[in-house]
């Protein structure tokens, strides 16, 4: 069995990981639940699902900070990020942005 290169290796950047799982995991977790609450069943009218929709960010977040320390290194996790980010919004907006 060899051993991994230092490339090859999670590097431990855990204060950039860290920043990116909250500022970035918080807002991508903002945009799924914004895609799903206007564009998801029953649109943004129904009554229920503003509970649900409040509700479903905190676990969304902490599986998308969870995960953020799986990146090699913290730029990694940054640009992926910033990129699933980009993506979300963009989505969102290019579906009609909510009007």
């Amino acid at each position: 069995m060899a051993r991994l290169s230092a490339d090859e290796k999670i590097q431990p950047h855990w204060w950039v990981k860290t920043f990116a799982g909250l500022i970035l995991g918080l807002s991508l977790s903002y945009a799924f639940v914004m895609i799903f609450a206007w564009y998801g069943p029953g649109g943004i009218d129904t009554p229920v699902k503003v509970q649900f929709n409040m509700w479903m960010i905190s676990p969304i977040w902490l599986l998308i900070l969870s995960f953020t320390y799986l990146f090699k290194t913290g730029l990694k996790a940054v640009s992926y990020l910033l990129l699933a980010n980009l993506l979300g919004y963009g989505m969102f907006f290019l579906l009609g942005g909510g009007a």
